[in-house]
């Protein structure tokens, strides 16, 4: 059963701690859940051989490219649209609560081998790092139109670079002798700032934060957070798949004291006011044998709780 999902999807994309995340959902044959983020459709489908003929699966993605690997069934719903929009869209199918839900936070292979898209610094093209093409803002906007201050906030604290403000400022300092809108272009500006021993792990950093900024997924995030809450039936299971620290911290602030500060509160009583209960105390990782046939699950830490 895995290796024909692998085969279905895996050219698009293949997921990491797939059997992990769907076993932590507890499905039920007649539940409704919602796959939060659809890419190549691995979890979908995996969900989708566990619900009976009653159950009934909506999957979010914002990237039209997704289309192509919907699941043809009259159980399932493909929703072109962002994951902040959840609520709205269970509302326009009539859905007021779900069993569970699932969101994958990763960029698929699809998007790091795709040069037209300008995730990766492996290939030159435009500057973009839209999920959602529709999307007014590029990476490019970005870099040749923020001041610097907040160029350096993003390369800071998205990326966790120290020497964020010197990036600014050479990037500032660049874009008016010429346009920065290519990766090539980029990385020339980028040269001076990372050193050769972590070349690629700086670089990779860089394209994060300007990727975050651009697709505004830590408030996305959030809000998918909060939303989920509300619409979960109690005893329902939310299993979140991150891969990097600021959206780890985030759910395992929200898992642990329902808000994102990590601020445990207590009743009168001194008993914790929390919507959810962890399912895995200790975050859950992929195996050596899975980061041996799927290196980009080396970084993915799943979470999953039930609301209580």
């Amino acid at each position: 059963m895995q290796k024909e999902m692998v085969t279905t999807a895996g050219s698009y994309h293949v997921p990491a701690l797939l059997m992990e995340t769907v076993d932590g959902l507890n499905i039920k044959s007649n539940g409704i859940y919602v796959d939060a983020t659809f890419g190549g459709g691995g979890h979908s489908r995996e969900i989708m051989r566990r619900l009976g003929k009653d159950g009934r699966l909506l999957a979010f993605d914002q990237d039209m490219d997704t289309y192509t690997n919907k699941i043809e069934d009259n159980r399932f719903v493909f929703v072109h649209a962002n994951f902040c929009y959840l609520r709205n869209f269970l509302h326009y199918h009539n859905i007021e609560e779900i069993d569970g839900l699932l969101a994958d936070l990763g960029v698929s292979s699809h998007h790091f081998d795709d040069e037209t898209r300008g995730f990766s610094f492996r290939f030159d093209g435009d500057l973009d790092m839209r999920m959602n093409r529709n999307a007014s803002l590029k990476a490019s906007d970005i870099l040749n139109g923020y001041a610097e201050d907040k160029l350096a906030d993003i390369f800071y604290v998205y990326g966790e670079m120290r020497n964020a403000r010197l990036i600014a400022r050479a990037v500032v300092r660049e874009r008016m002798v010429a346009p920065i809108d290519t990766v090539q272009r980029f990385l020339e500006v980028l040269k001076p700032f990372v050193g050769k021993d972590k070349e690629k792990k700086d670089l990779a950093r860089i394209f994060q934060a300007l990727r975050i900024e651009v697709n505004d997924e830590m408030d996305t995030l959030r809000k998918l957070l909060e939303d989920a809450v509300k619409v979960l039936k109690l005893g329902g299971r939310i299993a979140i798949l991150t891969y990097h620290s600021l959206e780890d911290r985030l759910v395992k602030n929200f898992f642990k004291t329902g808000n994102f500060e990590g601020k445990l509160q207590k009743d009168f009583y001194g008993n914790p006011i929390v919507p959810l209960r962890l399912v895995n105390n200790k975050v859950i990782v992929a195996s050596d044998e899975e980061v041996e046939a799927n290196p980009r699950a080396r970084s993915a830490k799943l979470r999953i709780a039930e609301k209580i």
